[in-house]
């Protein structure tokens, strides 16, 4: 007996129902058909054979790719980009440990992958067998939920359970299936998906904000990434323009308010907006939507402490072990972000505002620091620290063009379409990129969070490709991290998911440069990264290669690549050739000019 269910995307599939002999693999990829699965990440394995021998009469596509770190990325890119489970399977004990570090960006974006863990066999345990390793400590400070089986008989009911907590407790999820358990004969049911209904917030704290915003002066509104994952961006925009707010964007969540808005003002944080860290200086009262308050996202920057010191927090977040977990709030809302905006628009829809009679002059005031800001960046061509003169003199010795970052990122920035999705990876320019980026719609920016974990791009944005093949998707990189990930290019290449990458080659390890810059005296230690050519490797590897080193070829390369993406399946990768100037450093809360207490040190400060 069987009933039809939609296959997120795909053709309908049959999914078994009621109590049926099946084996443990039936059971385990049925479940994973109930829950709307059609694409998992990973490498084959021995270890899973069995079930994956039933991947695709279940209508579920294995993905295969060149590291399971890369896996790992793309789940996490495909669940951002979708808003449903991303999977990522592989071999026991090697093949799974090199997830580890995709799982934890993962876990700081609050995405709901499940990595399914085969297991060494039970009688083996213990003894040392091949790829044996002891595998759910691997992942424990990196899941919300593990879901080890303990009987094969469970199989539906842990994996089930893990598809339902990667929902509800929005993160990482880890099934760990012994490789002798997908083997045998079970009598078993496929469980119903689970998914929370979370609601608004309780009456109480709920009316507590509406007070506080109806006597607010000057409120300003931060959109994170709770926004974008309760699909809650209209929501957002009501409750912003019945108060006249600003609107700033949280760190790394750039999509989560739409950058056409009179009131959206750009992103707090590392490289974000002036203008966004200006308004908020000003607030009486800060509406903290579906944000956490991240320490990193907070920190001054552009020489601006600009956290308002007196300002009541209202906080709504849907972990209430966030609230108030890193800023001191006045009332806070464990409650979905969209719902929690509605909410608190209808409170205030009938109400008089003490800030119905500042909206004009608020306007005005948020138009000319955005004005600024935008004239400010038109005119920041290159950095103009002491160092980052000397790199750009020398550049002018060197056979060859070399652009300054910052004009590259603006050209890329005018060629973007309205409904790119971009990843960027770690590095200086990559951070610098954060004060470029600017979105239409949301589930369109992808960042490591606070992993900040290189490798990360490439791999994201294939997994958003795969889920969203209809948007134009283009990865930001810088030289060092493409190291670690351009081999998938192949994986792009090989399943069709065509992307446009876009390296900064400036030659060095940027971010750590700059601390030895400015801490360590120019003593330049393992920052060197010269390398053959991008794009040439790129070729290589079956996609299109192109460099590019004027400035007017920039915003033409990428549109012709992205052009090509989507009519032609191509993948590009745009290699620019950029001089070694630097932005500020990326850790200057975290450094300090050097102490050096032994003689023959003496001159290492």
């Amino acid at each position: 007996m069987s009933e039809q269910t939609e296959g997120a995307g795909r053709a309908e599939r049959a999914v078994v129902t009621g109590p049926q002999k099946m084996t443990p693999s039936e059971a385990f990829v049925e479940t994973m058909v109930a829950n709307g699965v059609t694409d998992i990440f990973g490498i084959m394995g021995s270890a899973f054979m069995d079930a994956m021998d039933i991947f695709a009469p279940a209508g579920i596509r294995l993905v295969p790719v060149v590291h399971e770190q890369g896996a790992g990325h793309m789940a996490d890119g495909y669940a951002r980009v979708s808003g449903r489970h991303g999977v990522v399977i592989g071999q026991n004990g090697p093949g799974i440990s090199n997830c580890v570090t995709a799982i934890a960006a993962a876990y700081w974006a609050h995405s709901p992958v499940v990595i399914v863990t085969p297991e060494a066999g039970t009688m083996g345990t213990g003894l040392g067998g091949f790829q044996e390793a002891n595998q759910l400590p691997m992942f424990q400070e990196f899941t919300k939920y593990q879901g080890h089986v303990n009987n094969p008989k469970r199989m539906a009911e842990f994996t089930g359970r893990c598809f339902d907590r990667a929902h509800s407790e929005i993160g990482p999820t880890q099934l760990n299936i012994p490789r002798d358990f997908f083997y045998g004969e079970i009598e078993a049911e496929i469980p119903r998906p689970n998914r929370l209904d979370r609601g608004p917030g309780g009456e109480r704290s709920l009316n507590e904000a509406a007070e506080l915003l109806a006597q607010a002066e000057f409120p300003v509104i931060i959109s994170g990434g709770g926004v974008v994952m309760a699909d809650g961006v209209d929501e957002c925009v009501a409750l912003a323009e019945r108060l006249g707010a600003p609107v700033v964007n949280s760190y790394l969540h750039n999509d989560s308010f739409p950058a056409s808005h009179p009131q959206w003002c750009g992103p707090l944080g590392y490289q974000g907006s002036k203008a966004a860290m200006k308004l908020i200086s000003q607030a009486d009262v800060v509406v903290a939507l579906g944000s956490r308050l991240g320490p990193f996202g907070t920190l001054p920057q552009h020489g601006m402490d600009y956290w308002p010191k007196n300002a009541k927090i209202i906080q709504i977040d849907a972990d209430h072990k966030m609230l108030g977990l890193v800023k001191k709030i006045s009332v806070g809302i464990c409650g979905d972000a969209k719902d929690a905006a509605v909410a608190l628009t209808e409170r205030l829809a009938n109400r008089t505002l003490a800030c119905d009679a500042t909206r004009e002059s608020r306007a005005a005031t948020t138009s000319a620091e955005k004005e600024a800001w935008e004239a400010e960046l038109d005119e920041w061509t290159h950095e103009k620290d002491p160092y980052s003169l000397d790199v750009i003199a020398e550049a002018e010795q060197e056979d060859g063009n070399w652009l300054h970052p910052r004009q590259v990122l603006r050209e890329l920035e005018k060629a973007m379409p309205d409904d790119v999705m971009v990843s960027t990876d770690i590095g200086n320019i990559n951070s610098v990129a954060n004060s470029y980026l600017r979105f239409e719609k949301p589930r369109s920016f992808l960042a490591p969070m606070s992993f900040g974990n290189c490798g990360y791009a490439l791999p994201t944005i294939i997994g958003a490709k795969a889920a969203a093949p209809d948007r134009p998707a283009v990865a930001y990189a810088g030289d060092g991290a493409w190291g670690m990930s351009m081999g998938e290019i192949m994986t792009s290449v090989r399943h069709d998911i065509p992307v446009t990458a876009v390296v900064f080659h400036n030659r060095q390890w940027g971010a750590e440069k700059k601390n030895q810059v400015d801490f360590y005296n120019r003593r330049f230690v393992a920052g060197e990264l010269e390398s053959e050519s991008f794009a040439g490797i790129a070729a290589a590897m079956g996609a299109e290669g192109v460099v590019v080193d004027k400035l007017d070829q920039v915003g033409p390369a990428l549109e012709t690549a992205i052009e090509k993406q989507m009519t032609q399946g191509i993948t590009t990768v745009i290699e620019v050739m950029c001089t070694r100037e630097l932005g500020d450093p990326f850790r200057r809360d975290a450094l300090s000019k050097p102490v050096r207490l032994l003689e023959k040190y003496a001159d290492y400060v």
